[in-house]
């Protein structure tokens, strides 16, 4: 089979997937490689979305057993049917993959299951991309290539993974029954995230982290917050903990740790991060290097040092977020078809779906500080706001730091109720280059909960009505 096409992508991820749509919705002859039977990537088959059914689940289950009595709703006997709860996060899953499908068809993206790699430049320019399948390797031709592979668990030095006793995300996704104890190994969103899960439906987790603090790569004062929340909802968190092994015997499992005791559990999660996933790309056939990291250089459009192949989402520096790399994918479509394409890095949120949810935004107060940007900072609690007590979630804040002399957001923080809807204000008045005093100055709906971040805005000055 030879097939030519303006751009082959490789992955079909939410970078992939999204950069090949764009690509075909802009005229471009477009294909889309990938190895897994079901479309989406990482994200969407064993990441985020199992994750967040599994959450949105839990929450619902201590909702109904503890806290529903408080608003006149008298519940008993309430039981957890494990079961139900993994077939619907399973039947989630299904229905999104078949619908990523039904995109790539519906925009005439050609698709190609198998691994893909690439197998040099010809003469005319064009890149030969290897398809290595069931039935055998074919091989397509393109005039530009989209690397979007995504990334893989990351591993740690002295940890055997042992199926479901001593796995990843992908296993903590679907434990056939509810360990009596939980170690997770890093305090990470994956760690906090699924930890916070098999609390909910009975678990004793307890949380290893290298780190001296909780949420190392979050703002001080969001995880100073997060760490009172967390242990006051029965998770065991312990810092400055090295761990240098793990082990099976049986049914338990064994980790140990430098200066500590080691501890016996029923599973263990590893949650130390992810890697760039660039294995068998054939990368060395057109002169691309990854760097010490793993990752795939690119210039500030995304290009490598081969003409005509980019490369987005995990398998390049930044964040390892499924927004970044659709962000990404989106960009550098519209570069290959109009010659501009831009993502704008200082306005990408992050959130963790933890309950109360964390998000955050732009730069934290430590890492301006040590730019020696002058800053000021203003926040305000969701106990002082009428819509969460309605909800009866008043733990967290929201924080807003601004530069100290032209007032311009350069990052807002946030732990509370459903952050994760109100980072977008955050995010799009960064994107326009807003003051804490344009937030301010925008009329909020009351009650809610977005009243919070401006009155934020408001402390930033000083001036809070509420507090």
């Amino acid at each position: 089979m030879s097939q030519n096409f303006d751009v082959v992508v490789i992955g079909a991820g939410p970078g992939g997937y999204v950069a090949a749509i764009r690509a075909a919705q802009l005229g471009l002859s477009t294909a889309c490689i990938e190895k897994e039977s079901r479309l989406g990537g990482t994200c969407l088959r064993v990441g985020c979305i199992p994750s967040k059914a599994l959450l949105e689940s839990s929450e619902r289950y201590i909702e109904a057993r503890d806290h529903l009595q408080e608003h006149g709703v008298q519940t008993k006997g309430v039981t957890l049917d494990l079961a139900a709860m993994l077939a619907r996060k399973d039947s989630i899953v299904q229905g999104l993959t078949d619908g990523v499908a039904h995109l790539l068809k519906k925009n005439g993206v050609a698709r190609f299951s198998g691994h893909g790699a690439l197998k040099g430049r010809g003469e005319d320019g064009m890149y030969s991309v290897a398809i290595a399948g069931e039935a055998g390797e074919d091989t397509i031709t393109a005039k530009n290539v989209i690397l979007a592979t995504g990334s893989r668990v990351a591993d740690l030095p002295g940890v055997e993974r042992s199926g479901d006793r001593i796995g990843g995300s992908t296993e903590a996704l679907s434990y056939p029954d509810v360990p009596k104890h939980l170690v997770v190994i890093g305090a990470g969103v994956i760690g906090l995230e699924l930890g916070s899960v098999w609390a909910r439906l009975g678990s004793k987790v307890t949380v290893l982290e290298y780190s001296d603090r909780c949420l190392p790569m979050m703002d001080a004062a969001i995880g100073r917050e997060a760490k009172k929340i967390f242990k006051r909802q029965g998770l065991t968190l312990k810092f400055g903990v090295r761990v240098t092994g793990a082990s099976v015997k049986g049914k338990k499992c064994t980790v140990e740790a430098e200066g500590h005791e080691p501890i016996t559990c029923d599973r263990v999660l590893v949650a130390v991060g992810r890697a760039p996933y660039t294995d068998g790309l054939g990368l060395e056939t057109v002169g691309i290097e990854t760097d010490d990291r793993g990752r795939i250089p690119v210039d500030d459009h995304l290009q490598t040092s081969s003409p005509g192949i980019f490369a987005i989402g995990d398998v390049v520096k930044g964040a390892m977020l499924a927004h970044k790399a659709e962000e990404e994918g989106i960009a550098v479509a519209e570069r290959l078809a109009t010659g501009w394409g831009h993502v704008d890095y200082d306005a990408i949120p992050n959130v963790i779906y933890t309950d109360p949810e964390i998000a955050t935004v732009g730069k934290t107060s430590a890492e301006l500080k040590d730019a020696g940007v002058p800053i000021k900072e203003g926040s305000f609690p969701f106990r002082a706001n009428g819509r969460a007590r309605a909800l009866g979630q008043t733990d967290g804040l929201v924080k807003i730091i601004a530069h100290a002399e032209t007032d311009r957001v350069l990052g807002v923080h946030m732990i509370g109720p459903r952050v994760g809807e109100l980072i977008v204000e955050a995010a799009m008045a960064m994107s326009f280059g807003a003051s804490s005093e344009d937030i301010a100055r925008v009329c909020h709906a009351h009650p809610t909960l977005h009243e919070v971040v401006k009155e934020a805005a408001l402390a930033v000055d000083g001036r809070a009505i509420h507090m």
